[in-house]
């Protein structure tokens, strides 16, 4: 459950994800510099059409892939909501690997599920991913920018999707939990 834990917003502030209750969450490690970044546009979509409804995003740009996440924290932002208009949160910039991992990662890679992979072209766009990923050292590591997760109501990962899934695909498996 997510609920007992802090994350810290762009500016710097701690955001308590018990203020999620009640909501359908998707957790998402972006990079403005990466061959997935145009998946800002159904991650837009999806909040757009579902926030109403109980939807929300939670955008965590993370360097730790190619560097393709080089600005600061308002750049990043900046660059994300004039190219896609995003109105989601972004929060700080954080590790999701290694010793310096952040916490909201830690426990959403302790779930064990595997990446939800649609296709054999995106299961052998992951196959050579992974030969490049040099953060992605265990069987739970995230493994390139735009892993995406979803977590119901109450706090709980429902599901793991690869970052080759397109995120609009996501939306029947929102709509079950709303």
């Amino acid at each position: 459950m997510i609920y007992n834990l802090l994350v810290k917003t762009r500016s710097g502030e701690d955001y308590a994800l018990s203020n999620l209750k009640g909501k359908v969450v998707v957790v998402v490690n972006t990079a403005t510099g990466c061959g997935f970044t145009p998946q800002y546009e159904g991650l837009e979509y999806l909040y757009e059409k579902y926030h109403d409804k109980g939807l929300e995003i939670l955008d965590f740009p993370c360097n730790q892939f190619g560097h393709q996440a080089p600005g600061d924290d308002n750049e990043i932002h900046e660059f994300c909501t004039a190219k896609y208009q995003t109105q989601f949160d972004q929060m700080k910039k954080i590790d999701v690997n290694g010793d310096t991992a952040d916490e909201l990662f830690k426990l959403l890679k302790s779930s064990n599920l595997e990446d939800e992979i649609e296709g054999i072209k995106n299961k052998m766009s992951m196959k050579a991913i992974m030969k490049i990923s040099t953060t992605c050292k265990e069987k739970n590591d995230i493994k390139w920018n735009f892993t995406k997760f979803l977590i119901d109501k109450e706090g709980n990962v429902i599901k793991r999707y690869s970052p080759t899934y397109d995120p609009k695909k996501m939306e029947e498996d929102i709509l079950k939990l709303l």
